[in-house]
């Protein structure tokens, strides 16, 4: 339930795990990304599942020479990974909010890009094989850094099949229809913190779509708590926290909105919003 008291400790946690005390590269990923699940699970016991990635990790380590190359690593990573346990896209119902679940994900074996890249990612990091995530937009890939032949990309929706840059073009086109042009940026490495940004957005996205408010305002709670702070987030959080007639919290939101964007193209709005809030709330007590 909203506002329970297992949200607000996996809110609490997950704001320390996330905040700027952490260097980006030191957040534990698979922690904060099971802080997410609590949304759906607030009795998760998340260090099974932590467990679970250790033990793939182990698999993979057990069949790797010493000193493997990249593309051993790599073969071995997929063959584990989608032969053994058995992990793969879900094509058939891509919006389903379980597939942006890290429990759920290793218990169904069905993801979309990006969870299915965290799980690369951690069992990777686990047997020393660095890999990071990319910018691509629609299509969440990986890049490990080979010094003998430079970058490589892996798509882990599709098996972990390594890509070319003109594969990501072809990717990129059937997602937009050539709507959106590729840029030599979107291959760019990006944070922890921007791929817990994107796994929280597909889910904001699959949840108001839903018109399912209040685990939407769970979502916008854990985006708000990522540095930094967006002024569009506590925006967005006033006006769903208004629908769901949470007018104290709905205020907070606005004023620091306000704080933050003084001089916002809707800052007018949202001060007439905002006395409107405040003159009900002097109604009611």
């Amino acid at each position: 339930m909203l506002g329970s008291a297992a949200h607000q400790r996996a809110l609490q946690s997950f704001a320390h795990m996330v905040s700027l005390a952490q260097d980006d590269e030191a957040i534990d990923l698979a922690g904060a990304a099971l802080m997410l699940a609590h949304i759906e699970y607030p009795d998760l016991d998340a260090p099974r599942y932590v467990q679970r990635l250790n033990i793939l990790s182990e698999q993979v380590k057990r069949r790797l020479r010493p000193h493997p190359g990249t593309r051993e690593t790599i073969t071995i990573l997929n063959r584990v990974l989608f032969e053994d346990e058995g992990l793969r896209g879900n094509r058939d119902d891509y919006y389903d909010p379980r597939n942006s679940f890290l429990n759920d994900v290793l218990d169904r074996k069905l993801g979309i890009p990006i969870t299915l890249s965290l799980v690369y990612m951690e069992v990777a990091r686990r047997v020393g094989f660095p890999i990071a995530g990319t910018a691509m937009p629609g299509h969440f890939l990986l890049k490990h850094y080979d010094p003998l032949c430079g970058d490589i990309i892996l798509d882990p929706f599709n098996c972990g099949c390594i890509l070319t840059v003109d594969d990501c073009h072809h990717r990129l086109h059937e997602i937009y229809r050539g709507d959106v042009e590729f840029q030599a940026d979107f291959l760019r490495p990006v944070t922890r913190r921007e791929i817990l940004t994107r796994m929280l957005n597909n889910l904001r996205q699959i949840y108001f779509t839903q018109r399912d408010f209040h685990k939407g305002l769970m979502v916008l709670d854990l985006l708000v708590a990522i540095p930094p702070r967006s002024p569009e987030m506590l925006r967005e959080r006033a006006l769903v926290r208004l629908n769901l007639d949470q007018y104290v919290g709905a205020a907070q939101d606005l004023g620091n909105y306000l704080k933050l964007s003084p001089d916002a193209p809707d800052a007018d709005d949202v001060r007439e919003t905002l006395e409107m809030v405040r003159q009900l709330l002097a109604r009611l007590n």
